[in-house]
């Protein structure tokens, strides 16, 4: 029996209704299978296991069904272009693979608490979602049930509502761990007040690399300061490979797709090549929070009135909108699709039948909005023959990134250790070559910048050969053949650094000499600007400012905040001397915060102090909790569906 089995039983509280409820709630809720993957081209089953933690499994389908979420995801924020090729090489698929391991990491520690979710918990959250309300009631069995059909590709209630229990149940073992969580009205008041005090200041700067020519260093010096800062010069171990490439782009020239299946990609993924239906709108809010919703009715209505009367809409907007956001800016929306708006306002502003003022109200969640239409695009879709080259490239793309991965795959089972690499590379066409020496932390020349493949290589154990490895141009299966201990390197290999270095200090001495030099003159004019100009500095003078704003001259400088902020009105500090340069500052004005503005943004900032704590700790709690369990990859299953 589903949730919405029981809600039957609760009819009194439904209102059926007709209305289109939004595709963001789709998005954000309710997963996309990547049906279209024919487990084939992985070699794995849905129902084979990727992961168990606790003996919890995470299946491919499992991954398949995150994977899709989150590059659904992607492709809501950053546009279709986005490819899972450049996906694949950020290392997607691994933190996809990983936050499902957290999810049932956080599932079985909740078990082992006892703790669970009653369906009347699962209930409640399906009432209480915003985007399934109209007019604040729920939209209806019937309307709930077509939404889930109408996502891509449908699920059923019984799907969507087991994720949504799983939602509730790390929701609860997050507050039980961290509910203890506090924040002071004290700390609550000093981290407003330190985030929105602001001063302005005059300054002089004097950059050391000024001073540069005049700086010099002789070898005395030089060795004297590598031997006082030998740490800073330290190289981490170094490794070489040998490897073998199997390379993408020389694969993609053998790829015939047939246009049939060019077809098929199309008319499978038409949402990627459409533009859906647009509206521009304007709008007015009137909030009901706290206030008699009659009341709040009355005025909204009068001031639609003056709207209908040909009062200026921005006017009204900028005078009487509630909403913060777009109240400055007349009212306007800009353009947006089904799905960004409550349904309520979604079905007004498309439901008009040309642009113009709505003629009545709109009750949201929100309040009574007034609404004016500004334009209208029709929803287009670009026809095959546009976007045939895109999807032949794509789709070449794919085919020769699997080839790769198989031809590597099979490479790598056929390496059984470092000396079979030669045979094996050369019976299947293949060139062996060698790196040069490369850190842990530094990009790979022959492969670029892959950090998750330079993990992989300083894993490796003597005499160990690699799986196959996702790089730049296809991948590769390697073998160390070369190891250099961390160590600090001689002089005369590091001699033009530490020289650069010397020279640096020393330019940024003289710097502060010049500076200290005037300082006594500057600090003692009643007029700074004309004090600087007289010792050879230009002032500068910024406007109010907050902490992390860029000031003249220095930018963002921590020490130049620090005596910024720490000093009064009228003060001048003593010379700031750092790797840049030498500054002094004079305080100008200093804008506190009005205790009215600290008492009432103390909650909201209260809670967001509670938040970042609480997710800290229970980032602490969870990764000891971790240690804990028994997690086990299945390495086969996850080689054949990531690599």
């Amino acid at each position: 029996m589903t949730m919405l089995d029981r809600m039957r039983r609760h009819k009194g509280w439904l209102k059926w209704s007709l209305a289109l409820v939004v595709v963001a709630f789709i998005i954000l809720y309710i997963p996309d299978f990547l049906q279209k993957q024919d487990p084939a081209q992985t070699g794995a089953l849905p129902h084979d296991q990727v992961a168990q933690v606790n003996g919890r499994g995470i299946s491919v389908l499992d991954f398949r069904t995150a994977y899709q979420r989150q590059l659904s995801a992607y492709r809501q924020a950053y546009g279709s272009s986005i490819s899972e090729q450049m996906l694949k090489q950020l290392g997607f698929e691994q933190q996809v693979l990983q936050q499902l391991v957290n999810e049932q990491a956080m599932l079985a520690e909740a078990a082992r608490l006892g703790m669970s979710v009653a369906d009347a918990e699962v209930r409640q959250r399906i009432l209480a979602m915003p985007q399934l309300q109209l007019n604040g009631q729920f939209v209806g069995e019937a309307q709930y049930q077509a939404i889930l059909a109408r996502s891509s590709p449908p699920t059923t209630p019984a799907e969507f509502e087991a994720r949504l229990r799983r939602d509730l149940l790390v929701e609860k073992l997050q507050a039980l761990v961290t509910d203890w969580v506090a924040v002071t009205d004290s700390e609550a008041d000093a981290e407003f007040t330190r985030r929105n005090e602001k001063v302005k200041v005059q300054l002089v700067h004097v950059a050391a690399a000024a001073y540069l020519g005049q700086a010099s260093a002789t070898d005395a010096e030089v060795a004297a300061y590598y031997e006082a800062h030998k740490q800073d010069y330290e190289v981490g171990e170094r490794r070489k490979v040998r490897y073998v490439l199997v390379d993408t782009e020389a694969l993609r020239t053998g790829i015939v797709v047939p246009s049939r299946e060019l077809e098929r990609y199309y008319n499978d993924n038409l949402d990627l090549f459409s533009t859906p239906e647009q509206v521009r709108a304007s709008h007015i809010l009137f909030k009901i929070d706290g206030k008699t919703e009659a009341d709040v009715r009355a005025s909204a209505e009068k001031v639609l009135a003056e709207a209908r009367a040909g009062k200026d809409f921005a006017a009204l907007a900028k005078q009487y909108s509630e909403d913060e956001a777009t109240a400055a800016l007349g009212g306007d929306l800009d353009y947006f699709g089904r799905g960004r708006m409550t349904p309520a306002f979604e079905e007004a502003a498309f439901g008009a039948e040309q642009p113009g003022l709505l003629p009545d109200l709109v009750r949201s969640p929100f309040g009574f909005h007034i609404i004016k239409v500004v334009d209208k695009k029709a929803g287009t879709t670009r026809s095959f023959d546009e976007v045939r080259p895109q999807i032949l490239d794509q789709l070449t793309g794919e085919r020769a990134q699997r080839q790769a991965e198989r031809k590597a795959e099979d490479l790598a089972k056929a390496i059984v250790q470092p000396g079979d690499m030669d045979k094996a590379a050369a019976g299947r066409g293949l060139k062996v070559e060698e790196t040069g020496f490369f850190t842990a932390n530094e990009p790979i020349l022959a492969f670029g910048a892959s950090q998750q493949v330079s993990n992989s290589l300083f894993a490796l154990a003597d005499g160990a050969v690699s799986t196959a490895l996702p790089v730049g141009r296809g991948f590769i299966v390697a073998v160390v053949s070369g190891k250099l201990a961390a160590s600090i390197p001689p002089l005369d290999e590091v001699k033009d650094r530490v020289r650069n270095d010397v020279l640096r200090q020393k330019a940024g001495a003289l710097a502060a000499d010049k500076m200290r030099s005037a300082e006594a003159a500057i600090k003692a004019a009643a007029d700074f600007a004309a004090a600087a100009k007289k010792a050879g500095f230009e002032a500068k003078t910024s406007e109010l400012v907050a902490r992390g704003a860029a000031l003249p001259d220095v930018g963002v400088n921590a020490a130049v905040e620090r005596a910024a902020f720490s000093l009064p009105a009228g003060a001048t500090s003593d010379t700031i001397a750092g790797p840049d340069g030498a500054t002094i500052v004079k305080v100008l004005e200093r804008k506190g915060v009005a205790p009215a503005e600290v008492a009432a943004s103390r909650e909201s900032v209260r809670q967001e102090l509670i938040d970042a704590r609480r997710s800290e700790f229970f980032s602490a709690y969870m990764t000891k909790a971790r240690q804990r369990m028994k997690i086990e990859y299945n390495r086969r299953v996850i080689d054949q569906i990531i690599g």
